[in-house]
């Protein structure tokens, strides 16, 4: 994607990688190992200022195969993700039944959901499902607007909703994935619905 196309937020970004795109292989490596050992053990908002770093960090070190060049150990608890082989780092978001848990090294499926937990498997489907409908009302068609006495209540009111079933989300699903996983990290926002992640209490 040419510079004339990206937006704003992904040209600051990208000037926020710089600090990882000049560290050297061995210690891009040895910095993402500390903090993945600082995040084992807890669930985490994908907001959190400590997971975008982490996220910077994680596809310059994609990009350059960081973890394949095996320059750092990765702390014992996270197993390696079947789709790049860097340690898995599960993101859980609201398409889990297409999507599964999305790696944050490559975005790619870190965990089909076929391949989770069983017994998570039903409370993330009814989740899921449940969600679903309400996230679809900020795209709905004109044909679809005009079918209700007011849109912007319909949105306000999917907006709310939203806030409540990504806090359950935060609540009860991710204890249930972390007994599984050495870390998770949830979705903790709705851009389509226009909500933030200060929006979302647990």
């Amino acid at each position: 994607m040419s510079d004339e196309s990206d937006s704003p937020l992904e040209k600051l970004w990208a000037e926020y990688s710089l600090i990882f795109r000049d560290f050297d292989d061995s210690t891009l490596a040895r910095w993402m190992a500390q903090t993945l050992s600082q995040l084992e053990g807890s669930a985490w908002r994908l907001s959190h200022p400590l997971l975008g770093t982490y996220r910077l960090a994680a596809q310059v070190a994609h990009d350059r195969q960081i973890w394949l060049k095996r320059l750092a150990n990765a702390p014992a608890a996270y197993p390696e993700a079947p789709c790049c082989r860097a340690p898995l780092v599960p993101l859980l978001t609201r398409d889990v039944i297409e999507s599964g848990l999305v790696c944050q090294h490559c975005t790619g499926t870190g965990v089909a959901f076929e391949d989770l937990p069983a017994e998570i498997q039903s409370s993330l489907k009814q989740w899921a499902e449940e969600y679903a409908p309400i996230h679809a009302v900020a795209h709905w068609d004109d044909r679809q607007r005009k079918g209700v006495a007011n849109y912007d209540r319909a949105f306000e009111n999917a907006a709310k909703e939203a806030e409540r079933l990504l806090g359950v989300a935060g609540r009860d699903l991710l204890p249930k994935l972390l007994e599984h996983y050495p870390v998770i990290i949830w979705e903790d926002q709705d851009e389509c619905l226009e909500v933030r992640p200060e929006d979302v209490e647990l």
